[in-house]
């Protein structure tokens, strides 16, 4: 095995709520025998840790109380600072953002141009602005540093390495589609499933969002942002890839660019409130009926999906039928993702990647995956 293959990486987490705290256990829980990881620093949105490569954090060590208790302001230009001055050293560093902030993404081409491999599941870097994602591309091209973001699009679930393996290897992309929403797969089948009747759907959005799966605010869900961002974030892979074959996809200048049917009723568009909202929403369950009935007739169920159409040069999401034997009917049980890859190599059958894709314990399980992939 090479030195570099036995050099510990230096972990550096930004970010320790839901996700940042599964992931440090789950990283902390590897034997340090056989670990490839130091943890050196933690920051949360108002504290700093570093302990630096001779002190990583153990995993016995109360590392939330040592945080609280620590004196240092979180500062990222600081962190940046002491991190390049590693790599300097000829260490391999790794810094992991587990928040969903644009201040925080707007840094990561200045650590891949210092060398700093960056992992994140935020997806605002990779769905925002062009401009920004082709800084990110140029930097780590310029310096070697890695950027990976699998937990941007399914959380734990293999979406975008297999659709890296599918570019690298010339296999060409016909289409992907897909339930990329835990929120609206759990919402829609309940909602609909073959049959014209069934629950409100203003009821099934509020039993969502009582058992935790929508956002504090359910329009933020309806509107359809999430799944235009890992569409965004699909797109912009598939086109950055070089190939035989000129993509024919649109240049997205923001997730905002995608295609997106909202299922906010227009009547409720900006309703400061979640609770107002829910509220008023039943005002319109007569118009989500109608449709579940007109899917039912055609032996269809209803479900909001997100399309990067390459063939067709088309990217969009929104509610679309499915006959009752697909497996966007069938195959979908909770908040599952599903996700079809329809390609040369992969037709007329699909390759499909199902399962949970959402939820602390899976999405930090798809950061660690990438972090061994630095290894």
């Amino acid at each position: 095995m090479s030195p570099a293959k036995d050099q510990k990486i230096l972990v550096a987490v930004v970010g320790v709520g839901l996700v940042g705290s599964e992931l440090i256990s789950q990283l902390l829980s590897i034997p340090p025998q056989v670990s490839p990881f130091k943890l050196v620093s933690l920051t949360s949105s108002s504290r700093s840790l570093f302990t630096g490569k001779a002190a990583p954090i153990q995993p016995e060590a109360p590392w939330k109380e040592q945080l609280t208790a620590s004196s240092e302001p979180a500062d990222l230009k600081a962190l940046t600072a002491r991190l390049t001055q590693l790599v300097g050293e000829n260490e391999r560093v790794a810094l992991v953002d587990n928040t969903s902030s644009d201040e925080v993404a707007s840094l990561y081409p200045v650590w891949l141009k210092e060398g700093i491999n960056v992992v994140t599941p935020n997806k605002k870097a990779f769905s925002g602005d062009a401009e920004l994602f082709a800084k990110i591309l140029s930097a780590s091209q310029e310096s070697g540093a890695k950027f990976l973001n699998e937990a941007t699009v399914g959380a734990g679930l293999p979406v975008i390495a297999p659709l890296k393996e599918l570019l690298a290897t010339g296999d060409k992309i016909i289409k992907i589609e897909g339930v990329f929403s835990g929120t609206m797969s759990y919402i829609f089948n309940n909602f609909s499933n073959g049959k014209p009747d069934g629950p409100s759907f203003s009821s099934v959005v509020s039993v969502a969002k009582e058992k935790g799966y929508t956002e504090p605010h359910p329009a933020d869900d309806l509107n359809g942002f999430d799944v235009a961002r890992k569409l965004t974030i699909l797109s912009r892979l598939i086109s950055s890839v070089p190939s035989k074959i000129p993509s024919t996809l649109p240049t997205l200048q923001s997730f905002a660019s995608v295609q997106t049917a909202s299922l906010i009723p227009a009547a409720l568009e900006g309703i400061p409130t979640g609770e107002e909202f829910l509220k008023r929403l039943p005002e319109f369950d007569a118009e989500f009926d109608k449709l579940r009935v007109e899917a039912s007739k055609e032996n269809k169920v209803l479900r909001f999906v997100g399309v990067v159409d390459v063939a067709g040069g088309q990217v969009r999401a929104g509610l679309e039928k499915y006959p009752i034997d697909h497996p966007f009917a069938t195959s979908l049980g909770g908040s599952d993702n599903i996700i079809m890859f329809h390609t040369e190599r992969y037709s007329p059958r699909p390759l499909i990647v199902q399962g949970a894709g959402a939820g602390a314990a899976v999405t930090a399980m798809g950061v660690l995956g990438d972090l061994f992939k630095l290894a």
